[in-house]
């Protein structure tokens, strides 16, 4: 897309929000307006079926030293997202959230985030991570996507092209199997359905921003951010591209941006963690 119809998108998006043509929400921290067609109690209850679902289909690694650092990791983050947004006035934007942070035996080198704050670590990925600085990166950016409700953006902007709004509630009612997948895809599990929604370079900014931050307040070193995906780079040029990158693409620029967030606003907010 141009820059210049990419930015026409946006202007008339802002439009219709304003208008109340459709329902739109807020992004924190950053401010934009999305688009969310998709009432938040749907995306939740789709959430909690498929997240026991996929839990109840793989092989969940428990009582290891592995788990403990995704379960801590996960539980500093989810504390530093609630101060962040106790301090803005925000905490009704989290009232919904059930945090949960489970580890999968994969070899995949994946991870991601439902709407309500569940993430899955695939096994696969922590050599990638190789500590827990390195897990809070990955699950700071993946609970980025959850908090900034990318997932309920996508599947919005993706309903309003295959149904159009006078035909949503019909839609999402009559066709659970497509909901179903599409609910996947957008939240990022579509790879075994052969259906993917690779998360839009304003979806990764964004996260890239909030997850950092997120990290830096949970007292998680900031600078590690940019070494990660240092590291995703790395295996991205040796044309061994991690599953991890079929939704969340890697860049040499978005490296340069991660170091210059570390540098201008997250190390505001980084204490060391205990």
């Amino acid at each position: 897309m141009s820059v210049t119809r990419r930015t026409t998108a946006a202007v008339l998006l802002t439009v219709i929000c304003c208008l109340g043509v459709v329902s739109c929400t807020q992004v924190p921290i950053t401010g934009r307006q999305q688009l969310a067609l998709v009432p938040a109690s749907q995306m939740l209850s789709l959430s909690t079926e498929q997240y026991k679902s996929f839990l109840d289909e793989h092989e969940v690694v428990r009582d290891t030293p592995e788990a403990e650092m995704v379960r801590r990791t996960g539980e500093r983050i989810a504390r530093a997202v609630e101060r962040y947004f106790v301090e803005q006035g925000l905490l009704s934007h989290l009232r919904d959230f059930d945090w949960q942070f489970n580890l999968v035996k994969s070899d995949l080198a994946n991870a991601w985030a439902m709407p309500g704050g569940r993430v899955v670590i695939y096994t696969g990925i922590l050599p990638l991570a190789r500590d827990e600085a390195g897990l809070a990166v990955i699950m700071g950016h993946e609970i980025a996507h959850a908090v900034a409700q990318h997932g309920r953006e996508r599947m919005s902007q993706r309903l309003m092209v295959v149904a159009g709004t006078t035909v949503l509630s019909e839609a999402l009612s009559s066709q659970p199997d497509a909901t179903r997948n599409l609910f996947l895809a957008a939240a990022g599990l579509g790879a075994e359905l052969g259906y993917l929604l690779p998360y839009s370079r304003m979806h990764e900014m964004e996260a890239d921003r909030l997850g950092i931050i997120f990290m830096a307040i949970a007292g998680y070193d900031p600078h590690e951010a940019p070494l990660f995906w240092e590291r995703m780079q790395e295996k991205l040029d040796q044309a061994e591209t991690p599953e991890f990158l079929s939704t969340h693409p890697s860049s040499r620029a978005r490296i340069e941006n991660l170091r210059h967030l570390a540098e201008t606003e997250a190390m505001r907010y980084y204490r060391p963690k205990d």
